[in-house]
């Protein structure tokens, strides 16, 4: 029988077709999260639906200059059939097909946006954000920039699915967000490995995931989640127990089934616990919840003028004990990164004060209010939330000393954790794990320990067949 790649020739040869052939099959894999697609395999069988037909023909009209209605799926519904039409409605090359697009005012505005964030004289629509400098406190300045000049709301975490000038500008034209708004965000979606499902903070935001995944390879599957309400278009969640229970939807569609492998930074481990009593709950087995620096804020209480002047000093003194153990080329790292973590601090700072110092009017047009109300109810959700005890095994990790405000074993997880605990204890002082040159350790303890977790889920899966045999 003559495969589909055989099938499809022209005056341009084999060569194109095979290459466009390719291209989409990568372009199939990452909006369905297939390892492998055939080319003859039909698009609505994979899981297809029209709204990811909206993102798989914005892709197509970046990587090949071609811009195909939606109804196209109604007659081209594989690889194969749509290569064809591909290949009659535009020249394409005997290469791999260019990701520069024509010039377009929507090209060029966001070119000109670029250019004046990022201080440069000359962008190409297929330069990254990140490789070019640009960062999360940037990017919230890109995307107030973009509403106000296109009038698009798109969530920061676009930027890990589009993350040049052409794939920006695709999703603008087709006035949609990168995958309509989720709170899932895929950070990293190759590779063998179980995915792992980390859980936002205060902020809501997940980019502070960005450095860990990259450390941790391209074979691990990375997917955050976000607050709800970032976007502006409906109010945050105040209940963690809420938050969660929308969360553990968005990860059953991208993983139905267990064993899970849950963590979070801060409060996002507070998120990332009542995950897991959640998924066990509904009798899911949960591989690993590791726990970065959280604790139970329901006992830490509240804080007096001298706790935080306290407290501030010390914080103070962290900050110089990391940068004192670092060499220079660390130190320069550290310090950048620290300093875009300042301004990523600085919008939510001035949105609390909008927020506590201006009558309510009901509006969300304000970035900064937005990331202040966000900050202030995940704060307020950490703090209400009352942790019950776990049934399985909690990691905990910590750095090497600890703020005295909390220092008390009651502040930790010992008691809670019914399957035991681990703790691990980085060479880092806090606020410094996830930050470069630190997060090496993290990510190499990281790894460490879930390949430990998939071991125990292994054994515990061949008892169960041995037993059910």
């Amino acid at each position: 029988m003559k495969s589909i790649v055989e099938g499809v020739t022209s005056s341009r040869g084999t060569g194109a077709s095979e290459e466009i052939i390719w291209q989409l099959t990568q372009i199939w894999q990452k909006l369905l999260n297939v390892s492998t697609v055939e080319p003859d395999q039909n698009y609505f069988d994979l899981g297809g639906d029209s709204s990811l037909a909206v993102h798989l023909f914005a892709a197509i009209e970046s990587s090949f200059r071609v811009r195909l209605p939606l109804a196209t799926l109604f007659e081209a519904q594989t690889i194969g059939e749509l290569a064809e039409v591909i290949r009659h409605q535009a020249p394409v090359t005997d290469s791999i097909p260019d990701t520069n697009i024509p010039e377009d005012p929507t090209t060029n505005a966001l070119t000109e946006i670029w250019q004046r964030l990022l201080g440069a004289d000359h962008i190409e629509p297929n330069e990254n954000y990140f490789d070019l400098g640009g960062d999360s406190s940037l990017a919230v300045h890109l995307f107030a920039e973009i509403e106000k000049v296109f009038k698009v709301k798109l969530p920061l975490a676009t930027l890990f699915e589009a993350q040049t000038i052409a794939e920006l500008s695709s999703m603008i034209r087709c006035k949609v967000p990168a995958s309509g708004w989720s709170s899932l965000v895929p950070i990293q979606t190759e590779g063998t490995r179980p995915p792992l499902f980390f859980f936002h903070g205060a902020g809501g935001e997940v980019l502070i995931y960005r450095d860990l995944s990259k450390n941790l390879g391209l074979d691990q599957p990375f997917y955050g989640l976000q607050a709800q309400g970032l976007d502006g278009s409906i109010a945050p969640l105040t209940r963690v127990e809420d938050m969660v229970s929308l969360y553990v939807k968005e990860i059953r569609r991208v993983q139905p089934h267990g064993p899970y492998f849950l963590g979070g930074y801060c409060g996002g481990g507070t998120v990332a616990y009542e995950a897991a009593q959640q998924l066990h709950a509904a009798g899911e087995q949960v591989g690993m919840l590791a726990l970065f620096d959280t604790f139970n804020w329901s006992k830490i209480g509240h804080h007096t003028t001298w706790t935080r002047l306290f407290h501030g000093g010390e914080r103070l003194i962290f900050h110089a004990a990391n940068i004192l153990s670092l060499d220079s080329a660390g130190r320069r790292k550290f310090l950048g990164e620290k300093a875009e973590q300042l301004r990523n601090r600085i919008p939510v700072w001035k949105g609390i004060l909008l927020t506590r110092f201006t009558r309510k009017s009901g509006r969300t047009d304000s970035k900064s209010r937005i990331m202040g109300q966000i900050w202030q109810a995940n704060d307020r959700a950490n703090v209400s939330y009352v942790p019950k005890p776990y049934p399985g095994r909690i990691i905990d990790v910590r750095p090497k000393k600890q703020y005295r405000m909390f220092g008390q074993d009651e502040h930790k997880w010992a008691e809670l954790a019914l399957g035991g605990q681990e703790t691990i204890v980085l060479p880092v002082y806090p606020a410094g794990m996830l930050l470069e040159p630190f997060v090496k350790f993290l990510a190499t303890a990281l790894k460490e320990t879930m390949d430990a977790a998939i071991r125990r889920c292994d054994a515990t899966a061949d008892t169960l067949n041995a037993a059910a045999r």
